[in-house]
């Protein structure tokens, strides 16, 4: 007997790559637009993975609508300026292992992969074309037609793209905004321990991995219960 359709969704930023450099000088130059201060750097990295235009209200929720749309463009084009000057692999490189686990996935046919992220369209094609990975992701969510996580609707067109049933779809990220998402959609959630929120922060995760190498075997109890 054949094993069912599995679907594997990652998060992007924190989870395949460290883009922290990138971001936290790109939202510098977004509250330059408005001449303020940046926050913190932790208190950047803590609204990874919500939409610009949930990221930046979530900032600076005294500033007019037309102040957190200044910021969010000025963040959009600092950011694509600076991936421009040092180039995908230097500015986002992946993970180690990362490479590895996907290839590994990759080769599974029963095995999925799809993404769930963040980033814009031009965003994302921008990072799979840097790092080769066309052909990988069979369902890439954005979110220029999204609402921003943790709302499940990025996971919900994910599944309904392949036709994968909650029971065997999985989500994979390292910020509470993944985690979630995956319990609003009614997926088992793994939450990456090298990423952007501290662990306490993904207290919906089902499990926590600690490294790529760990991710399969984790992938493979969740599946086995869902048998």
């Amino acid at each position: 007997m054949s094993a069912p359709l599995r679907l594997v969704i990652f998060d992007v930023d924190g989870t395949l790559v460290d883009s922290q450099g990138d971001i936290v000088a790109a939202m510098a130059r977004a509250f330059a637009a408005v001449d303020l201060a940046p926050p913190p750097r932790d208190e950047v990295l803590g609204i990874v993975g919500l939409s610009l235009d949930v990221a930046m209200p979530t900032l600076r929720p005294d500033l007019s609508a037309a102040a957190h749309a200044r910021m969010a463009q000025a963040y959009k084009d600092a950011y694509m300026q600076l991936r421009a000057d040092a180039g995908v692999v230097q500015s986002s490189p992946l993970y180690p292992g990362a490479m590895q686990t996907l290839q590994a996935l990759y080769a599974l046919p029963e095995v999925l992969l799809g993404v769930a992220t963040g980033k814009s369209r031009r965003g994302l094609d921008k990072l799979i074309e840097g790092h080769g990975l066309e052909g990988y992701f069979v369902t890439q969510q954005v979110a220029d037609f999204h609402p921003s996580k943790p709302h499940p609707s990025m996971i919900l067109q994910a599944m309904a793209d392949t036709g994968v049933t909650p029971s065997e779809t999985v989500m994979i990220g390292d910020t509470s905004y993944d985690m979630e998402m995956a319990a609003a959609a009614g997926v088992q959630g793994i939450g990456v321990s090298w990423g952007y929120h501290p662990r306490e922060r993904l207290g919906q995760a089902s499990r926590i991995v600690e490294d790529y190498a760990d991710l399969r075997a984790a992938l493979d109890q969740i599946w086995s219960v869902s048998a």
